[in-house]
C-alpha cells in the first residue's frame, strides 16, 4: 500500500512537472514569430528580412533548401523579404504567428506563404496579379483597399503601389490612407503616412525646387544654393533599399566624369548614420549627406515634397525641376541629355 502511494506520488509529481513545463514552452512560444520554409534550386544562400519602418534587419541563410528564422514580437509587424535577386515581398509578422514558405528560386514570384489568414491572402493578391499590366495593378489593388480598409494587408498595397510604385500617385495614396485611418483608428502607421503624404496632395513634376535647408553628416549648412551646378539631383537612399543605393552609385560615377558640372545632395532615412556613412565611403562618396536620424520624419523630406527610398529630384542651373522619381537608368538618361 505504502508503495503504491509512492509510486502515485512520483507520478503526480511528474505529472504536474510535464504541464508546468508544457505551460512554460507555450508562454514562450506565443511571443515569438516563426518563418520557415523551402526553395527548390536553392542549395544554399542567403537573403535579408528587414522592417522598413525602423531600419531593422536580420540575414536568413539557407542550408539543403532550407531555412528557419525566429524572433520576438510584441506587436503587428510588417517584415520585407529581400531575396538574392534583390526581389521583394512581405511578410505580416506577429507574436504566436508560424508560417511556412514554398517556392522555386527560378520562379520567386510564385512563392507561397501559408500559416495564417492575413499572409494567405497576401499570397493569393499577389498570385492574381503577378501577369497585370502595372496600371492594372494599380486598380485592383485600389478596389481592394475600398473594399478592405480594415485589412492589415491594405496599408502595404497603398505604400507598394501608389508611393514606392514608378508611376507614384501620391494624392491617390493619400486618400486611401486617410480611409484605412478611419477603418483602422488605432494604426498608427495609416496615421502617420497620411500626415507624410498629405504636403504631396499637390505634388508636381513641373516648377522651381523649393526651398530647403538642413545640416549634412559633416556639420555643413545645406541648402538651395549648393545646388547651382548644370545639372543637380536631390536623392533620397537607405542602406536598406537596393534601388536607391544603385542611384547612388550611378550618380557617382557620372559626377566623377563630370566633378563641376553635376551636384548631388542624398537624404538618408537610415536611424544610424552610421550604417548609411559605411555606404557612402564604400563609394568614396563626399557630396553633402543629411542622416538626421528623423527618417521619414526629417523636415527636410518635407520641405523637398519627398516621401520615399529612391525618391529624386532632377534641376537644372536655376533650380527649374526637369524631372522626378525617376528610375536610375532614366535617371542617368536624363543628366547626360541635359550635360549635352
Amino acid at each position: 500500500m505504502l508503495q503504491s502511494k509512492n509510486l502515485l506520488s512520483v507520478f503526480t509529481h511528474s505529472l504536474l512537472l510535464f504541464l508546468l513545463l508544457l505551460l512554460v514552452s507555450c508562454d514562450s512560444a506565443s511571443d515569438r514569430f516563426r518563418l520557415e520554409g523551402r526553395f527548390k534550386n536553392l542549395n544554399q544562400g542567403e537573403f535579408y528580412i528587414y522592417n522598413a519602418e525602423n531600419g531593422v534587419r536580420d540575414t536568413i541563410r539557407v542550408r539543403d533548401s532550407r531555412f528557419k528564422y525566429e524572433r520576438e514580437m510584441d506587436q503587428p509587424t510588417l517584415f520585407m523579404l529581400m531575396f538574392p535577386n534583390f526581389s521583394e515581398m512581405p511578410i505580416f509578422a506577429d507574436a504566436g504567428v508560424s508560417l511556412m514558405m514554398k517556392g522555386d528560386a527560378t520562379h520567386l514570384r510564385e512563392t507561397e506563404v501559408k500559416g495564417d489568414k492575413v499572409n494567405e491572402e497576401m499570397t493569393a493578391f499577389r498570385l492574381s496579379v503577378n501577369e497585370q499590366t502595372p496600371p492594372e495593378q494599380q486598380r485592383i489593388a485600389k478596389d481592394y483597399v475600398k473594399d478592405h480598409p480594415d485589412s492589415p494587408i491594405a496599408l502595404y498595397l497603398v505604400l507598394h503601389f501608389f508611393v514606392d510604385n514608378i508611376d507614384r500617385d501620391y494624392p491617390e495614396a493619400y486618400k486611401l490612407c486617410k480611409a484605412i485611418g478611419k477603418a483602422q483608428p488605432k494604426n498608427k502607421d495609416a496615421e502617420q503616412w497620411a500626415e507624410r503624404l498629405e504636403p504631396l496632395r499637390n505634388y508636381v513634376k513641373k516648377g522651381k525646387l523649393p526651398k530647403f535647408s538642413a545640416k549634412d553628416t559633416k556639420g555643413r549648412n545645406i541648402d538651395n544654393s549648393k545646388l547651382k551646378s548644370d545639372v543637380n539631383v536631390v536623392v533620397v537612399w537607405s542602406s536598406w533599399n537596393y534601388e536607391s543605393q544603385n542611384i547612388l552609385h550611378m550618380l557617382s560615377v557620372q559626377q566623377a566624369k563630370n566633378p563641376k558640372k553635376i551636384g548631388v545632395v542624398s537624404i538618408c532615412l537610415d536611424a544610424n548614420e552610421k550604417e548609411g556613412r559605411r555606404t557612402l565611403d564604400r563609394d568614396s562618396i563626399e557630396w553633402p549627406n543629411v542622416c538626421d536620424g528623423l527618417m521619414w520624419e526629417s523636415p527636410v523630406l518635407k520641405q523637398l515634397g519627398l516621401a520615399t527610398a529612391g525618391a529624386n529630384i532632377i534641376t537644372d542651373k536655376d533650380g527649374n525641376i526637369q524631372g522626378r522619381d525617376l528610375e536610375t537608368q532614366k535617371l542617368r538618361e536624363k543628366i547626360e541629355s541635359m550635360l549635352k
